[in-house]
């Protein structure tokens, strides 16, 4: 972070290479004091005293505090000492790496524990993975703590929302429509504006008029009928959410459960979010509050996608209109062969298929290769989606088209 320096004396007694030796030795942490020979001061040395408690040689072993340049810091297990430290962070750098921060410190230093203390909680600033932290400590979080997590984690599910939902809804409202279009609809069913432009090709002018060949009436001859779809029937779609609850997947069991409301809150969407490690659980029942179906996950866990994909297909009534998601890093810990054969099953029986190996901003994980080569052999490739694409992958599948794979020189 720049400083301000006010007083032109202190600026010209300053080496001019002295902005340069400034960064250094604050990329370089405590150890740089000696090899750039530059003495921070005031914000400067906060700011380092800051990066030294999380990042320095001895980070964790002492508690921490506002020092000096070349202070051996650390958080410790300290609460008040790890919340002053919170406090410097939001003050010296922006949200963004604020968030950064949070996370190197709970994966770094272990400071999990510190997190069910209301006070802490209270100090954090809010994200994706703050969320994952939370859920994934769900049973071990004292009554005194559940409250202020519940106002952490709906306050990241509803900036989610904000973010997501109007683009969701008019990106699948799009699709829904121009699926619904039939192209033999009876006369009540006609959308005459969209028919007259498709059979403008087909108009015959009066006879004598420009471009009269003799035969014309003044007339479009409607070789193709454009019709809406009945909404009680062929709009209405099934949507499975079938996600990962495996401790690698926090951030997508976050977005794939407020996409879940979303959907849930369209009226010709039918939608059942299924979250699973080796024991499957339906929360579609608590759909309407995103919040709920959160803390109704419990992170952590082994992998059985076999069995919650066979939990989703005994779900499912209308295959040609229906759309499955499987949101998983695939690493199975069941029968593999039954699952890919599930898949293909619920392919051949007109289902859409979907496999999404994260549903966040973070890319790519760790996921595995062979299986998701297997299902990209069965039509099912697998790549990594982010927030803002997901509705555009929901749109393609609905309407039965290709979908929009990000890179596919990188998928499997």
């Amino acid at each position: 972070m720049e400083t301000t320096r006010t007083d032109p004396s202190e600026a010209t007694a300053q080496p001019p290479d002295a902005e340069r030796l400034r960064r250094w030795r604050l990329v370089l942490g405590a150890d740089g004091a000696d090899s750039t020979g530059y003495a921070l001061t005031g914000q400067d040395a906060a700011m380092d005293g800051a990066l030294n408690a999380l990042y320095g040689g001895d980070a964790g072993k002492q508690p921490g505090g506002r020092g000096s340049a070349g202070r051996s810091a650390g958080l410790g297990a300290s609460a008040p000492s790890v919340a002053r430290w919170l406090g410097d962070i939001r003050t010296y750098f922006p949200s963004s790496v604020v968030q950064v921060m949070q996370r190197d410190a709970i994966d770094r230093l272990g400071l999990e524990t510190l997190l069910l203390e209301p006070e802490m909680l209270e100090a954090v600033e809010p994200d994706v993975h703050l969320v994952g932290t939370l859920l994934s400590l769900g049973k071990a979080m004292p009554e005194t703590t559940k409250e202020t997590a519940r106002a952490v984690v709906r306050k990241v599910v509803e900036d989610l929302e904000k973010r997501l939902e109007s683009r969701t809804r008019a990106t699948l409202t799009g699709a829904l429509d121009r699926a619904a279009r039939i192209s033999r609809p009876r006369h009540r069913d006609i959308d005459w504006n969209r028919t007259i432009r498709a059979n403008l090709k087909n108009y015959l002018p009066v006879p004598g008029g420009s471009g009269d060949r003799g035969e014309g009436r003044g007339t479009i001859v409607p070789e193709r009928l454009i019709g809406y779809g009945r909404a009680s029937r062929s709009a209405e779609k099934d949507i499975v959410l079938c996600v990962d609850q495996s401790g690698s997947m926090a951030a997508s069991v976050v977005h794939a459960s407020v996409f879940g409301a979303v959907l849930a809150s369209m009226r010709t969407l039918s939608t059942r979010l299924v979250v699973f490690d080796t024991a499957v659980v339906d929360l579609t029942d608590q759909l309407d509050d995103p919040v709920d179906a959160l803390f109704g996950t419990q992170l952590g866990g082994g992998t059985d996608i076999n069995r919650a994909l066979a939990y989703c297909q005994s779900r499912i009534t209308r295959p040609a209109d229906t759309v499955v998601v499987l949101i998983s890093d695939l690493y199975e810990g069941g029968i593999r062969d039954e699952m890919l054969k599930r898949v293909a099953a619920m392919k051949a029986s007109g289902v859409q298929f979907v496999t999404l190996l994260a549903l966040s901003d973070e890319g790519a994980p760790a996921y595995d290769h062979d299986h998701a080569a297997a299902l990209g052999a069965l039509g099912a490739p697998a790549f990594a989606c982010t927030p803002d694409l997901f509705p555009d992958v929901m749109a393609a599948a609905i309407e039965k088209r290709p979908l929009p794979i990000p890179d596919k020189d990188a998928q499997p």
